[in-house]
């Protein structure tokens, strides 16, 4: 059985820590490769990606076969069936006008002392995606990235994907296209964060990189981090369920595997009002997991990361979402709204039992690049907002600026900084 604490234990908060800790721990032996990784390409551009092609994916491409062509990806298109393609569309448009929404105005106003403050946006230049090409196709990644920075209006978009044995899945093609990404390259993991990064004689660096992927190029996002922004340090996907003794114990199940089907890694707990719904809810996971195309990592996943909480007061759970503060929350209960109040800490929100965590994957309209690992404590989902820059405005007068200095000088002397005081009585003086 899957492991199982009790909100009343004395020492709930105290197991509960240590179980979300396991997952948290640096690993020096992948961060010592990828360290390596980055500093070959850096060091030898091209050659070295061509040679981590064929070493991690066997495909043996040239420096100009690894950028995709327009015919690959009218040849893509192709392969894609229409009703694949109107899915994909419907969701961009969805996509699309969920982060118009979320699209700042630029500001400027004068203060009662005449000084003109405000700020305006502008988007980043160039952005690098990563989208993941391994253990499954992931179309939604694609849109997901893309649509945000293409309505933040950023100039050049660059998609990386691995090819392994030289093959890209047409629907990430097709799914590129549909929201106007033109440069693509087929190299993956943490050799094309390098490539991204750094740039080689191929591939011009970019100002910032998102986008999902293993733990290579997790790690290989946060050594670059700094030469260029990064959207998260992203842990494997989790979900928690709150679910009331109500709930059918056939959705909750799917539910939780949902996440689980993502990776070995990934986690997915429920908080329930009893351990007869608990066991219930066992019951259907295991009916679940003989059906599922990804039985064995969704397995592997369920009984190594899975954990169920029973508290009896279900109103009373804020603390437990608090610490946990997970990616995806799930809120299958009646009157999920008045529960908000109880707490801060999560990615995504889904209220009610007819909001399943895969509506927010796919079409909804919300980003579903989220803070994993704890760490919706102190950050957000992907938006348009990462895809901008904002720069402050101040305007000034002799007559503003006489206003403000005396407090400014006292300031400036007091922290010693002697040019700082003078840039601004050196202007007050009478000529």
């Amino acid at each position: 059985m899957v492991k199982r604490l009790n909100f009343l234990d004395l020492d709930f908060f105290t197991v509960l820590e240590s179980i979300l800790n396991v997952s948290s721990r640096r690993n020096e032996s992948i961060e010592k490769k990828v360290f390596s990784i980055i500093e070959n390409i850096k060091e030898h551009g091209d050659s070295a990606l061509i040679e981590y092609n064929k070493k991690f994916d066997n495909c043996y491409f040239s420096a100009k076969e690894m950028l995709v062509s327009k015919n690959e990806i009218e040849n893509a298109k192709k392969n894609v069936s229409k009703k694949v393609i109107s899915a994909l569309k419907s969701a961009k448009d969805r996509i699309t006008s969920y982060h118009e929404s979320q699209l700042p105005k630029d500001d400027f106003y004068y203060d009662d002392k005449g000084i003109g403050l405000g700020h305006r946006w502008t988007s980043i230049s160039s952005v690098g995606i990563y989208v993941p090409g391994g253990m499954a196709v992931y179309p939604s990644s694609v849109l997901m990235n893309s649509v945000p920075a293409k309505v933040a209006n950023v100039e050049r978009l660059v998609m990386v994907v691995p090819a392994p044995n030289g093959y890209v899945d047409p629907v990430i093609l097709a799914c590129a296209d549909i929201v106007g990404i033109e440069e693509i390259y087929k190299i993956g993991g943490a050799q094309a964060i390098a490539a991204l990064a750094y740039g080689t004689e191929s591939i011009k660096p970019v100002d910032k990189i998102v986008g999902p992927g293993n733990s290579y190029v997790a790690t290989a996002k946060k050594i670059v981090f700094g030469k260029v922004g990064i959207d998260a340090f992203a842990g494997p996907s989790e979900i928690l369920v709150v679910a009331d003794s109500f709930s059918n114990p056939e959705w909750i199940a799917i539910d939780l595997l949902s996440q689980s089907e993502h990776d070995p890694e990934a986690r997915s707990i429920l908080i329930c009002e009893s351990n007869e719904f608990a066991n219930n809810v066992e019951e259907k996971i295991v009916y679940f997991l003989e059906k599922l195309s990804r039985a064995d990592i969704a397995k592997k996943s369920w009984e190594n990361n899975g954990l169920i909480i029973v508290a009896k007061e279900i109103n009373n759970v804020g603390p437990i979402i608090d610490k946990i503060a997970p990616e995806h929350l799930q809120l299958s209960i009646e009157n999920p709204k008045d529960l908000l109040e109880n707490f801060k800490n999560a990615g995504s929100i889904f209220l009610g039992r007819n909001s399943p965590e895969a509506l927010g994957d796919y079409i909804a309209g919300p980003n579903h690049v989220l803070p994993t690992s704890g760490t919706s404590r102190f950050a957000s989902g992907l938006t348009v907002l990462d895809f901008l820059k904002r720069s402050s405005l101040i305007e000034s007068t002799n007559n503003s600026l006489r206003a403000l200095s005396q407090d400014a000088l006292t300031i400036a002397e007091c922290e010693g900084l002697t040019a700082h005081a003078l840039s601004i009585s050196i202007r007050l003086e009478n000529k």
